[in-house]
């Protein structure tokens, strides 16, 4: 690892529940947090994401009840991390909790959990969110009638290269699938429609293997990653193996978070909620399979969303439940993680992500 990649700064910025995004600026040489305040004002952006020349932000916001979400287009000042609105939306459904843009950046994804809805979006030239052009939505309910009782879409996922639209239904135990036509932001369902999981297991969050023939699929209501083979022409999916992300002896309630890959593959990271912990697997990239090599307790309350930031040296975690960013020294020989000693306020974070600075 360079010492120039070591030392270049850059944004965090950490989606709440409450009045908006925070900014802080970043020197992993220390590391030191530079607090910049609150960027963006929205309610509730419980995710958010940049497009990928780091212009634009997005996020969602999730209202409380009954009541329709929003996505909100930014922004962003690359010299202040300062996010400028540029419009609101309707979500097309309640409580949205996740939206990505697709791999031709001009559309964008979000999913509705309440409702189970995707909604889908084309992006203008001066980087809003256009009106509504697709809103796809689902019937049934898993085992669990107390979080099963209907479609719970808890993430939407574009492949780079590909037009096959992924979404985690965390109520019907399944990966339904779309094709998407990005000139039109236009969603139709794929063939095959969805991707059957075990159930009670609660589909949350995902990743792909670098080479896209694995995915990594963290469970929310039974605390285990599912590995699965991916055929990245048709979607098609096969479960090749399960693995527990918590300790044998532990038996109170807990849910698993989000999931994340190192930048090589090599490693795997997911967070637990009430067990309040990171859990660290190494990767066999030639076979998919996961060992478990760590869990490690953090330090504050309710681990949700994390990142491994640009360096490549540190995972940051965002605890909802004590207010707080902490992070990890990531080992680039194991992939083990050692804790920092700073937490650092921030109101209720729930996702967190990086970008440059200019």
């Amino acid at each position: 690892m360079s010492s120039a990649r070591e030392s270049s700064k850059y944004f965090v910025y950490a989606g709440t529940y409450g009045e908006g995004i925070y900014a802080f600026q970043v020197d992993p040489a220390g590391p030191r947090f530079e607090p910049l305040g609150l960027a963006g004002a929205i309610p509730n952006p419980s995710w958010i994401t940049p497009d990928r020349d780091y212009k634009f932000l997005y996020a969602v916001s999730e209202l409380e009840g009954d009541a329709e979400g929003g996505v909100a287009s930014f922004s962003i000042d690359r010299k202040t991390a300062d996010l400028h609105l540029l419009n609101s939306l309707p979500s097309g459904g309640v409580a949205p909790c996740h939206l990505t843009l697709d791999s031709t950046g001009k559309v964008l994804l979000v999913a509705n959990y309440m409702t189970g809805t995707v909604s889908a979006y084309p992006i203008e030239q001066d980087g809003q969110a256009g009106s509504m052009a697709s809103l796809m939505s689902a019937e049934g309910h898993g085992p669990n009638l107390k979080r099963q009782e209907g479609p719970h879409a808890h993430m939407v996922h574009a492949l780079k290269g590909s037009n096959i639209i992924y979404v985690a239904d965390l109520g019907l135990d399944r990966i339904r699938l779309y094709r998407l036509d990005p000139a039109r932001a236009a969603l139709t369902p794929n063939d095959p429609p969805f991707v059957q999981l075990e159930p009670g297991f609660g589909p949350r969050h995902f990743v792909f293997s670098k080479d896209n023939k694995f995915m990594y699929l963290l469970n929310e209501l039974q605390p285990r990653v599912t590995v699965l083979t991916h055929d990245p022409a048709t979607g098609r999916m096969v479960p090749i193996q399960t693995v527990p992300t918590l300790p044998a002896d532990f038996t109170q309630e807990t849910t698993g978070a989000e999931i994340a890959l190192d930048s090589a593959g090599q490693y795997l990271y997911t967070s637990n909620r009430g067990h309040d912990s990171i859990q660290v697997f190494a990767v066999d990239r030639e076979k998919g399979m996961l060992t478990p090599t760590q869990i490690i307790p953090v330090a504050g309350k309710t681990p949700r969303g994390f990142i491994i930031d640009p360096s490549g040296r540190l995972l940051i975690v965002g605890g909802q439940g004590s207010n707080s960013l902490e992070y990890f020294f990531i080992d680039d020989e194991t992939g083990r993680l050692t804790p920092g000693k700073e937490m650092i306020d921030v109101p209720s974070p729930v996702d967190v992500k990086c970008l440059p600075v200019l």
